[in-house]
């Protein structure tokens, strides 16, 4: 191992003895452990609804966004949806031993290669407590090992959460050091993660674009990540006016704060003179600051929108704020995406089957989606259980990344007294 931070050397060798122990632990012993989580995560409920409220009055005190409190505040849903996805992770499919493909050859030798974990996880995250469960849940089940390392504004929050899960779950087989919340919130401890090599395997930035810059820029452990999520829905010349409106409506009001909600919307030019009054309306209601090019601002003229300049296209506002831009054609829509888009969501609307597929094949993103939300870009939602993240990298995973995506592989080769000539 490399040098670093004497408190990290300490966590990582502990967190590597789980890791080992966790690699050979069966899908029932495992099952067993997420049980006990979820059973200590409804019995704690009060005390986590009470640390997440001083962790909001402080956020709502320091002035924090509407978005920030969002993704911050637990209620008593969150909490029950933290621990039913302990469960469901439970009936998932164990990656772990599972043989990708197997090929026998003509000198007799049986190669198998066979889905292994990955090892010790490290996730560097702001103020959403729920990935505390939800990193704690994955990262077991695929037999790795997770170094947790939230901000400081959700701290007591997380240490709450942390230690409803481990508690029941010692009891349960849960080997130590399996899940560690680390308490400093210092960057001098966010360093020495991202200096672990040898030590920690890979690193998972969760948050904002300027925590993930930060941790791309300083880690010498491999890191998969997504910087932005500059999502997208183009409603086509053919779309169903009620169906857009449904979409975009969804797409950037239901959750404004989350990273696949919609920041610019793309109108044909067709029909943009029918749609662009309708859907502004229904915006409005709810009170979304519009930000137009100069063919919205000339077809909804009298209301309030601004100017949209090259620089908001390349936001992400996590807001109620969306960028409007009529386009002469698909081409030009498909353009628009792959030069001002992160890559992460980008959606169609349209009844063309032919324009739908050249969409689907030109946008450069992780999920592209026809006649749907992109909110719907989420491990849960795609079946996956829960998510560690969404990667918009193109190299090990990419999109919502689940159990399989927690894992890599090795090659199991069995002879019989075979030797290369």
């Amino acid at each position: 191992m490399d040098m670093y931070n004497e408190k990290m050397k300490e966590i990582v060798i502990k967190a590597r003895k789980a890791a080992y122990v966790l690699s050979v632990m069966s899908s029932d012993e495992k099952n067993k452990v997420l049980m006990a989580m979820a059973e200590g995560i409804e019995g704690a409920r009060q005390a986590i609804l009470e640390a997440n409220s001083i962790d909001v009055a402080n956020a709502e005190k320091n002035g924090k966004t509407k978005a920030f409190i969002d993704r911050l505040k637990l209620d008593d849903k969150r909490i029950s949806a933290m621990s039913s996805m302990l469960r469901e992770v439970t009936v998932l499919d164990d990656p772990v031993g599972k043989v990708i493909e197997k090929r026998k050859r003509p000198n007799g030798l049986l190669i198998k290669k066979v889905r292994v974990p990955i090892g010790v996880i490290g996730i560097i995250y702001e103020a959403r407590p729920n990935v505390t469960a939800d990193c704690a849940a994955l990262c077991l089940k695929s037999g790795n090992a997770v170094i947790l390392r939230g901000g400081s504004d959700a701290i007591r929050s997380n240490v709450e959460i942390y230690k409803a899960m481990c508690e029941k779950a010692y009891s349960q087989g849960l080997p130590d050091g399996a899940v560690i919340v680390i308490e400093d919130t210092s960057r001098e401890l966010v360093d020495a993660m991202l200096s672990a090599v040898g030590g920690i395997d890979l690193i998972m930035p969760r948050g904002g674009e300027e925590l993930i810059k930060q941790v791309v820029e300083k880690s010498r452990v491999p890191v998969i990540k997504h910087y932005k999520g500059i999502c997208h829905v183009y409603v086509d010349k053919k779309a169903d006016m009620t169906m857009a409106e449904n979409i975009c409506y969804n797409a950037k009001v239901q959750r404004p704060g989350v990273c696949n909600a919609m920041e610019t919307m793309l109108v044909h030019e067709k029909i943009a003179a029918r749609f662009l009054p309708l859907i502004y309306e229904k915006l409005a209601a709810e009170k979304v600051a519009i930000k137009g090019c100069q063919n919205t601002l000339r077809i909804l003229a009298g209301k309030e929108i601004q100017p949209v300049s090259e620089l908001d296209y390349y936001t992400e506002y996590s807001d109620l704020i969306l960028n409007v831009r009529v386009v002469g054609s698909l081409d030009e829509a498909i353009d628009h995406i792959n030069k001002y888009g992160s890559g992460h969501s980008d959606a169609i609307v349209t009844s063309s089957k032919k324009t739908a597929l050249e969409f689907t094949s030109r946008v450069d993103s992780a999920a592209v989606y026809v006649n749907a939300s992109t909110r719907f870009t989420d491990g849960g939602e795609f079946g996956l259980g829960a998510e560690i993240g969404i990667s918009t990298d193109k190299i090990h995973a990419r999109g919502p990344m689940g159990l399989e995506e927690l894992t890599i592989y090795k090659y199991v080769v069995t002879g019989n007294g075979q030797i290369r000539s």
